[in-house]
């Protein structure tokens, strides 16, 4: 990950995670998302909607910062980057994903909940992280006691984040920005709730600024 899409992502501090079920409801989200204040969009591979509605909200919005969520297999990684993918964000530390990206120069930001996991990041050459599930895996506390002794490490925790905490996670030093999904919920683009999903990302820019 270069250090100018980590200022890119800090600049925006919380990074909508996005499921999309149908194509028709990409471009309708990141016109959302653009007009509103908050143009980054970390889409999630849980649907075979997904490399789709990045290449069409790529066509649509070229300014926005879009990448590829919930990313399990290198198929995947190769389907995002030509989708128009400028980032990958797994679940979890798989070293032959992470190598794939780095074959491709595709930035990565893969899960991690433990030292363990960080050392094995760091032996891969990664030192910004996914904390994931933030929430169930110990929250701030565990955020703090993680990034203590890793001094160059750098983290974005995903999971549980809400607008009631999410300021309490950006206010930790080297908390790069935060995931979430209150704001884009999947009942809401379904439902295509689209004026709902805009007052919540008007509120959250407001909240984290």
């Amino acid at each position: 990950m270069s250090q100018e899409m980590i200022n890119t992502l800090k600049q925006f501090k919380v990074i909508p995670v996005i499921q999309i079920n149908k194509i028709k409801h990409a471009i309708p989200l990141a016109k959302v998302l653009v007009e509103n204040g908050l143009p980054v969009a970390e889409v999630t591979f849980r649907t075979e909607a997904a490399a789709d509605s990045i290449r069409l909200m790529r066509d649509a919005y070229p300014e926005m910062c879009i990448g590829a969520g919930t990313v399990l297999t290198t198929e995947q990684i190769d389907l995002a980057k030509e989708a128009g993918s400028e980032f990958i964000v797994a679940p979890g530390l798989n070293p032959n994903t992470v190598k794939r990206c780095q074959e491709i120069g595709m930035p990565i930001v893969p899960g991690v909940n433990n030292p363990s996991q960080v050392e094995q990041a760091l032996e891969l050459g990664l030192n910004f992280l996914k904390f994931f599930p933030a929430e169930a895996s110990g929250g701030i506390n565990m955020v703090k006691s993680l990034l203590a002794p890793y001094v160059g490490v750098s983290l974005m925790p995903t999971g549980g984040i809400s607008k009631h905490n999410v300021n309490d996670y950006l206010a930790v030093d080297r908390v790069v920005c935060c995931g979430g999904t209150w704001m884009v919920s999947p009942s809401m683009i379904e439902n295509e709730q689209w004026d709902e999903i805009a007052a919540l990302v008007r509120e959250t820019v407001e909240l984290v600024k």
